[in-house]
């Protein structure tokens, strides 16, 4: 494998020694390590990785195949809590070693229920440098598919203990511009059920304001209270990911076609994107907040000619040194220079973007996707912004892919307002301001299901400050005095980005997508008679968060699922239109109607039974008479059959179940069972049934798992009569032809 253009493209940035650049390029040519991490907040994850220490790596050292030794899995020096690993074995080897055979299939179980997440290590390091904490509101800009959206969803449940998930008080928005790969994301997701998640469809460079409410301190018989006022403001974020789309060359060891088709002008082409995206999430950064640039791309137009144009354009913003962060990841320092090419063959560069410009025919001048910002600063300019503290990672260093990080944080100095003309506040981009990027950069992305995304408006934010979104101006807010203070920034500037507020009057509505075609989110009261009855036959506590509990469906009626979120995912939903936010899907699903004939026995009325997806959630609402004791024994019964009888169990556990209604009970391995009036179920769904059953006995021995041993048996025996079969057709042929 070898591609002429990056050797020479490369070589000439000096992005590596001389003497290490052989080994760079051998390590590229090489398949990339399989690598997974424990899921960091679940409930088996330090179970789960003692497992692998001291049951799996042990059974696979010193296995031998073919001859040649295979090494055992090991730990990531830099993961935390070594939960983080990786094997490098080949398919042969996973298919043929039973031993590894094993292993495999167990990481297979287990991803598929959440407990693991098979991931690029270098994919690990974004959300590791965020340093998300649960009460942290997040945005995740370009998320799919959704693996490190998982880790940060793992922080914002730090707080989850061995027998029950949080509701943590925090945000985690996962957005991307893809609306076939947001399906995928929100499948992803599943496997780590939040109330604190929301999945949303834009264009990340002009993702929209979100409105919250504005709170107020009051002091009720001399007690401080926080209570919701009628005034709201735009939602700023604590911490914001930006894994940004790029041309993808530092994952050539997974992708070979990248070989063949590699060119710098991928890169050109995409750095205007990468810029307004980068914008973007600083402007709805609060004081004080992170934002974690990264790529998957060894192009320095792509990373750090965009964290400069950035830190340029945007002041109040600076790069901090995470060299500490991490011990034992291995890593190189940011380019404070770099060699940017309009041309394909890579034969020549410009020093500069006007020695660029003055080589083209006047006609192709202002087409070109070629700008400033494509080149590197002066040298006075980089010293000051610290290019140097990006990082660069490279695949000789650990054995990993190729990676760049960046970690910016907005300085919690004074208030900075930064607004344009009067249309702007109307909700308007100044028409300068458009031109020039689509002269310079192309047109926005639209997004995928061919709707463009929505301009920036209903919102005007100064860092910090509440603005009363829903009033008139006047009422909060002097404009006038906001557009005097904002006088020394020229409207003009391709670089800034605007916001207006809603006039008075005007519905949330306005600007809606009406493309937008997913069903509306509708929270039900905490009286109704369906939570009513739920609360009442599932034991729940009088604490259960009945008043954040909404369905999904045009009617708005309890009808088949009941999801619930935290209070601020509630508080966005009922702020904002949800199709101009373009909202996927939010919060967890932790009730659903339990269809047969029980339910139509009691006289019609609709029941409804706990979710395995999101029982964690429930579990600190559910009263402890709920709860039984159970052995070994009746979960392999459970395991064993799909709706196993009651007389089949041992006592003392049937007398206990047979006492109890038709409800749900748990065990203390939080899992839930349905009880109808013959028979018992264990309600998890089938891979995560068997992958239990792999962990507590060591095979499967559910009936999906029999069922398909079976299939797999006759299979096998099928292909054996066929090569019998063709064996002995040739051995007749051969006896007629002697004859």
């Amino acid at each position: 494998m070898h591609n002429e253009r990056f050797d020479k493209y490369y070589q000439a940035q000096g992005i590596l020694p001389r003497d290490e650049w052989n080994s760079f390029m051998d390590h590229l040519r090489e398949p990339l390590p399989t690598t997974f991490r424990v899921a960091g907040s679940r409930q088996t994850a330090q179970l789960l990785n003692e497992t692998i220490k001291d049951t799996h790596v042990p059974h696979l050292a010193g296995v031998v195949f073919e001859g040649e030794a295979v090494s055992p899995p090991r730990q990531i020096p830099w993961y935390p809590d070594g939960l983080a690993w990786v094997f490098n074995v080949s398919k042969k080897v996973l298919r043929k070693s039973p031993e590894f055979k094993k292993f495999h299939n167990f990481l297979v179980f287990e991803t598929e229920v959440g407990n693991i997440s098979r991931q690029e290590a270098v994919s690990m390091l974004p959300p590791l440098f965020l340093g998300v904490e649960p009460h942290h509101r997040v945005i995740d800009m370009c998320a799919a598919p959704g693996s490190k959206t998982a880790q940060l969803l793992e922080a914002l449940h730090a707080h989850d203990t061995i027998t029950s998930s949080s509701i943590p008080p925090g945000l985690l928005i996962a957005n991307d511009s893809d609306h076939k790969r947001t399906h995928l994301l929100i499948h992803q997701s599943a496997r780590l059920p939040s109330p604190a998640l929301m999945v949303t469809n834009h264009d990340a460079s002009i993702y929209p304001a979100i409105k919250i409410p504005s709170e107020v301190t009051v002091f009720p018989s001399g007690t401080k209270a926080r209570v919701q006022s009628k005034k709201q403001h735009q939602l700023l974020f604590d911490r914001i990911l930006c894994d940004v789309p790029c041309s993808g060359d530092g994952t050539m060891r997974k992708n070979p076609g990248i070989w063949k088709n590699w060119s710098p002008m991928d890169g050109n082409g995409l750095h205007g994107l990468q810029i307004r995206i980068l914008q973007r999430a600083m402007r709805m950064l609060k004081k004080g907040g992170r934002i974690v640039y990264s790529t998957c791309s060894l192009n320095p137009v792509e990373n750090e000619a965009v964290i400069v144009a950035a830190l340029k354009s945007i002041p109040g913003f600076h790069l901090i040194d995470v060299s500490n962060h991490l011990p034992g990841l291995v890593y190189r320092p940011g380019l404070t220079t770099w060699k940017p090419t309009a041309d394909r063959a890579v034969e020549f560069s410009y020093a500069n973007y006007d020695e660029f410009i003055q080589s083209l025919p006047e006609e192709k001048r202002e087409s070109s996707k070629m700008s400033p910002t494509h080149w590197p600063p002066a040298h006075t300019e980089a010293s000051e912004l610290h290019i140097e503290r990006c990082l660069r990672i490279y695949p000789h260093l650990q054995d990993t892919g190729g990676f760049f990080i960046a970690v910016l944080e907005k300085d919690p100095g004074p208030v900075t307002v930064v607004l344009g003309t009067k249309e702007s506040i109307e909700g308007k981009r100044p028409a300068e301001t458009v031109e020039d990027l689509e002269t310079t950069e192309g047109k926005k992305p639209r997004l995928s299901d061919g709707t463009v995304g929505p301009s920036e408006e209903d919102a005007i934010q100064v860092d910090d400050a509440e603005v009363d979104i829903g009033a008139d101006a006047g009422d909060d807010v002097d404009i006038a005095e906001i557009l005097q203070d904002s006088s020394k920034v020229s409207s003009t500037d391709p670089t800034i980005m605007v916001e207006g507020s809603a006039e008075k009057g005007k519905k949330v509505t306005k600007g809606a997508d009406i493309h937008f075609k997913e069903n509306p989110y509708t929270f039900i009261s905490p009286n109704d008679p369906i939570i009513q009855s739920c609360i009442s036959k599932l034991n729940l506590k009088p604490e259960f968060p009945a008043h954040n509990v909404l369905v999904r469906n045009p009617e708005g009626d309890a009808v088949r699922s009941l999801y619930m979120t935290n209070d601020i995912v509630k508080n966005i939903v009922q702020s904002n239109d949800y199709t101009k936010i373009r909202l996927m899907t939010c919060g967890t699903k932790v009730l659903a109607k339990q269809e047969g004939s029980v339910t139509k026995r009691e006289g019609g009325e609709a029941q409804f039974r706990l979710l395995g997806e999101g029982l964690p959630v429930m579990l600190p609402y559910i009263e402890p008479g709920c709860i039984i004791d159970a052995d070994l024994p009746v979960l392999r019964i459970l395991m064993e059959g799909y709706y196993p009888v009651i007389s089949g169990f041992s006592e003392p556990f049937r007398s206990v179940i047979e006492a109890r209604g038709t409800v749900v009970d748990l065990f203390r391995l939080i899992l839930p069972i349905w009880k109808s009036a013959a028979s018992v179920t264990l309600m998890i769904e089938k891979r995560a049934k068997s992958a239990m059953s792999l962990r507590v006995f060591g095979e499967d021995i559910t009936t999906a798992g029999r069922e398909a041993a079976q299939k797999r048996q006759a299979d096998r025996e099928t292909q054996s009569e066929g090569q019998e079969g063709a064996i002995a057709t040739k051995r007749q042929e051969s006896t007629i032809e002697n004859e």
